[in-house]
């Protein structure tokens, strides 16, 4: 199924003719992977449902379970405002008990499920989350908030647009205060000049899991065109005072959309594992080296960042990135920090 998607969405087009042109030889298709993170939609051109899902895990490397994460998808068409993302979860929950049913196989998809809450409601986002963790079937783990701000609109997904220093607003943080008292997550998408207000916010509430996505995502497009070793130099000092948060993990993965600058999609055939391996390289080794294995964790962010390569590709390059690596090293990095942090029976 060959796709686009909407210039206003600030995605890359899926284009299935082109990723066929790349097939690979899977490299350790025995290691068992958590994927943590992937999303499920059918919107408007653009439609990545179960199927499309299993297309992908079932592509040769060893996907034993997923985590489902928000993306606006199935909301409620009535009721009360903050309660239609109840209607995301109600959606996942039923693909993932399709799943449980094992008709599609062993792989438990979207076993963890992320959901999302206005956190802007204040102390009243405890009832969305009480009826979230109701809608989840026991999948459900936490929310996600997207923070993404920048000065710069260029960078900036149309489809998200908080504003400056959300993570420091009063009613905001009453809304995040809810998180712990339920046993429940948060993660985080922002952009890298933001990755200080996560540090205040991580240390102002130390008992609360924050999972760091799509390694903190620095910019690379606008005005931060031409500027990556700037960038990867705040962005690294910043990572490396973030880890000092215990209560912070990070996804590694999320590279390779828009707003990083890459041009993989602009090529006549799509990057081998390599390409990707080597244009990675010092952002995977940063996170690793300054969080440790247990503390981080490799995401597909599928199928966003499908519009530059495939899910095969993608896990051969974590793969090569960890070829080194201890054989526990290893667990935690595609499995075991994932499993631990979003309390995954695997």
């Amino acid at each position: 199924m060959s796709t686009t998607t909407s210039p206003r969405l600030a995605y890359l087009p899926v284009r299935d003719d082109w990723l066929a042109r790349g097939t690979e030889e899977v490299i350790e298709p025995g290691l068992p992977i958590v994927d943590p993170h992937h999303h499920l939609w059918d919107r408007p051109n653009w439609r990545y449902m179960l199927d499309d899902l299993l297309a992908d895990t079932n592509a040769g490397h060893n996907i034993v379970a997923t985590v489902f994460v928000e993306c606006h998808a199935f909301y409620r068409a009535a009721g009360p405002e903050a309660m239609k993302p109840v209607g995301e979860v109600e959606f996942v929950n039923g693909a993932a008990a399709m799943s449980a049913s094992g008709t599609y196989g062993a792989t438990k998809l979207c076993a963890g499920i992320v959901g999302h809450a206005d956190l802007t409601n204040g102390a009243e986002s405890r009832e969305v989350l009480e009826a979230l963790i109701r809608a989840g079937g026991g999948r459900f783990r936490g929310i996600r908030h997207i923070t993404t701000y920048d000065a710069d609109p260029s960078v900036l997904n149309p489809a998200h647009t908080p504003p400056k220093e959300l993570m420091f607003d009063k009613t905001f943080r009453e809304g995040f205060a809810c998180l712990a008292p339920l046993n429940l997550t948060f993660d985080a998408w922002l952009y890298h000049p933001q990755l200080p207000d996560l540090i205040a916010l991580a240390r102002a509430f130390p008992e609360t899991g924050i999972c760091l996505n799509h390694i903190g995502g620095p910019l690379a497009i606008g005005t931060y065109q031409g500027r990556r070793d700037e960038v990867f130099k705040a962005w690294s000092a910043s990572m490396k005072e973030l880890a000092t948060c215990p209560n912070i993990v990070v996804k590694v993965g999320g590279m390779a959309m828009r707003i990083g600058g890459w041009d993989f999609h602009t090529k006549e055939n799509p990057p081998t594992s390599g390409e990707l391996a080597a244009a990675w390289k010092p952002y995977v080794e940063t996170c690793i080296e300054t969080f440790g294995a247990d503390r981080c964790m490799f995401e597909s962010n599928f199928p966003v960042d499908k519009g530059s390569y495939s899910y095969p590709a993608y896990w051969n390059a974590c793969k090569r990135l960890t070829a080194g690596a201890s054989g526990a090293e290893k667990t935690a990095l595609f499995s075991g920090t994932a499993a631990r942090f979003y309390r995954l029976d695997i």
